[in-house]
């Protein structure tokens, strides 16, 4: 389905696709079916909220993922979320090892229904997590996504070297390992 500014679309029909090159960041994010940040889970805010001692590295405030969300061409599926997390994650120049096994255990063990991750929404974490870690632009957390609402998406891509053709790729990959995707 098109993203216009007056369809607003359940969270579970929201996708903004990747053939979206000419559309603005901020005109994709108008079609979003967004939650205030206080309504995220106090757990998912524990681990992934940049203000949390406890954050891991990718941590991000809820507006600028959001933004990796249309970026990326991805949906808000517990699969879309595990890409976009990994993704981030993946991308911030402080990570290592130890915090992807972390998010593993913490998004298959600690997270409770519905924001539980299985076994195959992982393997879609650790697709986006390699995608991060190859990505040339580091830090995407601080990323001031804000500021260019109104720059296209290809604009955006190019800047932060996110390329259409591997996020299609991949997109086939996961289909192998969720074929309802």
């Amino acid at each position: 389905m098109g993203l216009n500014r007056r369809t607003r679309l359940s969270w579970r029909d929201w996708n903004p696709g990747l053939d979206n090159d000419h559309l603005t960041l901020g005109f994709v994010l108008e079609s979003l079916p967004a939650i205030a940040a206080e309504e995220v889970h106090w757990l998912i805010r524990l681990f992934e909220n940049p203000a949390s001692p406890l954050a891991l590295p990718g941590a991000i405030t809820l507006d600028r993922h959001d933004a990796l969300h249309a970026l990326l061409g991805r949906g808000l599926l517990l699969q879309d979320e595990a890409f976009v997390i990994g993704f981030t994650m993946g991308a911030d120049s402080r990570v290592g090892e130890r915090h992807r096994r972390a998010f593993h255990f913490i998004g298959t063990r600690l997270y409770r229904p519905p924001y539980r991750f299985l076994r195959e929404q992982m393997r879609v974490f650790d697709l986006g997590f390699n995608l991060g870690l190859d990505n040339r632009h580091r830090n995407l957390q601080e990323v001031a996504f804000e500021d260019h609402h109104a720059t296209t998406l290809k604009a955006l891509r190019e800047r932060l070297g996110v390329s259409v053709h591997r996020l299609h790729a991949l997109y086939n990959v996961e289909r192998t390992l969720l074929p309802d995707t």
